[in-house]
């Protein structure tokens, strides 16, 4: 799995050394039209007008996602000019739903679209970093991610070699570029994780592969086995767990904050991830279709040990702790059974009247023991309901908690263009959660709003006064269709960046 490198340029588009050139079209009323950033370009072609007729006899509009290309034939050193489209000029008062399609976001996808079409290409420069440096770094990364782990024939073309970013002024325009880098190598080092299909990432190899990924950072790390979670009473996990021959594991990584100069207290954080590495639904048996994308029912997790390892690798000055319960829920005759009563870690006790509503017992232990740090927010995440997608399609996720920071967590998402949105916890449906055995009942006896049940569900574990939120990204973080901008098929990563822009937040103010 190659990645593509990544170098920044004051020099001319038109004398650039590259295989192929990168501009960015718009649509525009008569046709396609320059999206700035590549002026030189258009006078090199013998001005505008002239490129864009060009590039409409090669069917161009400037559309989202549309790559052409165009034999150069000396009119700029690259050989090849590309014209990828942004789409139209963003509305600020247009409603987008769950994602801020603003300029970055265009370019980011522009940008991811460009890399996929010229896979195989040895140097690519692009002028989009003129229009928006971060989201051009991220999306070419992104876009140019291919998962070829298990492919024996050679998994066909290799990713861009290098990407050239033209900017006006390097100085300044380094930080941004390691920052946005680190960032696309957290979210594919989720996207590595979730797509590393289930024989190989099972409950011990995932916590020895999330204490790698952790120790090279810098993290503090701690892995409790299935005797250590039996004795400190992690019920949850240990149920859900029982049923497979693969025991499960709890991961804590703690980042300190660092040694960065300031006296003010530092905000901690506490992260939790569902990290199911294969779910069958237990004695709840899921039906046969599609049951193979379940391997990504850990995509939480992955989302998790990555932000965790970005945290350290950005030395954002907050005190962090993530904890990531994970665990292999198959049918056996070990299983936990519809009927059975768990004593979740903490003590309270819950009636499993579903074993396919295996999420929320692993987190409600995780997220109990999380608190005991006594951080001053707790954000979870997890693929927990197939009522997300019901409720907001494949795309966009469900945030859910404390009213003012979940709207703060939804509103990264959506700037990030990862796309999120608030949900609400009518407290109507808390009642139906209620079981004539135990403190509570894992599911409703119903159908209806299952996503904020859920959400309803884990915030009963939830210390009293902790501000919190719950993302459920069982559509977004895994694309089951073809891939589009720089979102490939398969694991996603989402969300890692909402995950850094909040951290960032947080650090810098609170």
């Amino acid at each position: 799995m190659s990645i593509p490198e990544f170098s920044l340029s004051t020099g001319s588009a038109v004398t650039a050394e590259a295989d192929a050139l990168l501009i960015a079209l718009r649509t525009g009323e008569d046709g396609p039209a320059l999206a700035g950033g590549a002026e030189d370009v258009a006078e090199a072609f013998g001005g505008e007008p002239e490129l864009l007729e060009l590039l409409r006899l090669t069917g161009a509009t400037g559309k989202a996602d549309e790559v052409t290309k165009l034999p150069a034939r000396g009119s700029v050193t690259a050989p090849l000019l590309v014209a990828v489209g942004l789409g139209a000029t963003p509305d600020p008062k247009a409603a987008t739903g769950g994602i801020k399609l603003d300029v970055a976001e265009q370019v980011r996808r522009a940008s991811g679209a460009a890399a996929r079409a010229l896979a195989g290409t040895d140097r690519l420069t692009s002028t989009l970093s003129r229009l928006e440096l971060a989201a051009a770094a991220e999306g070419s990364s992104l876009g140019a991610y291919a998962f070829t782990e298990y492919k024996s024939n050679g998994a066909g073309k290799t990713p861009v070699g290098r990407v050239d970013l033209l900017v006006r002024d390097e100085a300044q325009a380094r930080p941004v570029l390691d920052r946005a880098l680190a960032v696309a190598d957290a979210v594919r080092t989720a996207r590595n994780l979730i797509n590393t299909p289930p024989n190989d990432l099972f409950p011990g190899s995932f916590a020895e592969r999330a204490a790698e990924i952790g120790a090279e950072a810098g993290l503090e790390v701690e892995v409790l086995d299935e005797r250590a979670l039996a004795e400190a009473g992690y019920g949850g996990v240990l149920g859900v767990g029982g049923g497979s021959s693969r025991p499960p594991r709890l991961v804590r990584l703690r980042w300190s904050g660092g040694d960065a100069p300031g006296t003010a207290p530092r905000a901690k954080v506490a992260l939790v991830g569902k990290g199911v590495t294969f779910d069958t639904g237990g004695i709840s048996i899921k039906p046969a279709a599609n049951m193979d994308h379940m391997t990504s029912d850990m995509s939480g997790a992955a989302a998790v040990v990555a932000t965790a390892a970005l945290a350290a690798r950005l030395k954002l000055p907050i005190e962090l702790t993530a904890t990531v319960p994970m665990v292999e829920n198959m049918p056996s005759g070990t299983s936990y059974r519809p009927g059975d009563v768990l004593t979740m870690y903490g003590g309270k006790t819950v009636e499993v009247l579903n074993t396919d509503a295996e999420g929320r017992l692993i987190l409600a232990d995780a997220i109990v023991r999380a608190a005991e740090d006594a951080p001053d927010y707790l954000i979870e995440t997890s693929t927990l309901t197939g009522a997300q997608m019901v409720s907001l399609g494949t795309r966009t996720a469900g945030v859910m908690g404390s009213d003012d920071f979940r709207d703060r967590v939804a509103g990264h998402a959506q700037a990030s263009g990862e796309g999120g949105w608030p949900m609400p916890f009518p407290e109507e449906l808390r009642g139906d959660l209620d079981s004539r055995l135990a403190d509570l009942a894992n599911v409703t006896n119903h159908r209806w709003g299952g996503m904020l049940a859920a959400g309803i569900f884990l915030r009963e574990f939830v210390a009293d006064g902790l501000t919190w939120a719950h993302i459920d990204i069982a559509g977004p973080s895994f694309n089951s269709g073809g891939p589009w901008g720089y979102t490939p098929k398969g694991g996603t990563g989402v969300p890692v960046r909402t995950l850094a822009a909040l951290l960032t937040d947080i650090a810098e103010n609170g």
